[in-house]
C-alpha cells in the first residue's frame, strides 16, 4: 500500500486497529528513529534503546481498538517512550546493584515455588478484573496505572479533561478492589500488593 494511500494518522490508527501490517509499518517508519533517539539519550546504550523501540512499538500493535482514542499519536508515542526509558532504567539499577526487589516481604512464610504460583494466580486474576472494566476506565486504567502517566497526559492523548481522567481512574480502582476481595484469599491478595 502507498504511503500517499494513507495520508493522516487517524486513517492509518484505524487500519492498524484492524491488524492492517502495511499501515502498521508506516507509523514504525516515522516514529523509529525518534523514538531510538529519545531512548538513546535516557539509556545510553544502543542495544537498550534498540530493545525499547521494540516494547513501545509491540505495545501500540497491542493496542487494537484502543487505537482508535488516540488523538496525540506522537504525544502518545513520545510519552510511552518516557515511561518505559524510566523503567528500564530502574530495572537496570536493580540489577546493577544484585538488589532484590522483593526483599521486604520475605517474612512472608511461602517458599520459592509456592510464591511463583501465588504470583501467576494473582497476575491473572488482575487481569480479568481488567478486562471486565468498561473501554474507558480500562484505557485510562492502562494509560495512568501501567503506564505511568500522569493524569493530564492521558488527558491530552484522550482529548478530555483531567478531571475525566480521574474520575475513570477512581472508578477503575473502586472496581478492582471490589473485584480482587470477593475473588481472592487473603495469600493471592498480598502477592498483589507486589505487582504494582
Amino acid at each position: 500500500m502507498p504511503i500517499s494511500a494513507l495520508n493522516n494518522e487517524t486513517e492509518l490508527l484505524a487500519r492498524i486497529s484492524n491488524r492492517d501490517e502495511s499501515a502498521f509499518k508506516v507509523i514504525y517508519e516515522l516514529y523509529r528513529a525518534q523514538v531510538f533517539t529519545f531512548a538513546l539519550k535516557y539509556l545510553r546504550s544502543t542495544l537498550q534503546a534498540e530493545e525499547l523501540v521494540q516494547e513501545v512499538f509491540l505495545k501500540l500493535w497491542k493496542l487494537e481498538k484502543r487505537l482508535l482514542e488516540i488523538n496525540d499519536l506522537e504525544n502518545y508515542i513520545l510519552t510511552l517512550s518516557r515511561n518505559k526509558s524510566f523503567s528500564m532504567l530502574r530495572r537496570m539499577k536493580l540489577e546493577a546493584k544484585n538488589i532484590e526487589p522483593l526483599a521486604d516481604y520475605q517474612d512472608f512464610p511461602i517458599n520459592d515455588t509456592e510464591e511463583e504460583i501465588l504470583l501467576n494466580d494473582a497476575r491473572q486474576l488482575l487481569n480479568k478484573g481488567i478486562l471486565l472494566l468498561p473501554p474507558k476506565q480500562k484505557l485510562v486504567y492502562e494509560l495512568c496505572h501501567q503506564e505511568g502517566l500522569k493524569y493530564d497526559q492521558a488527558a491530552k492523548i484522550l482529548n478530555v479533561s483531567p478531571e475525566t481522567i480521574k474520575t475513570h481512574m477512581k472508578l477503575a480502582l473502586r472496581f478492582l478492589r471490589h473485584y480482587l476481595s470477593k475473588n481472592t484469599d487473603m495469600a493471592i491478595l498480598l502477592i498483589l500488593f507486589r505487582l504494582h
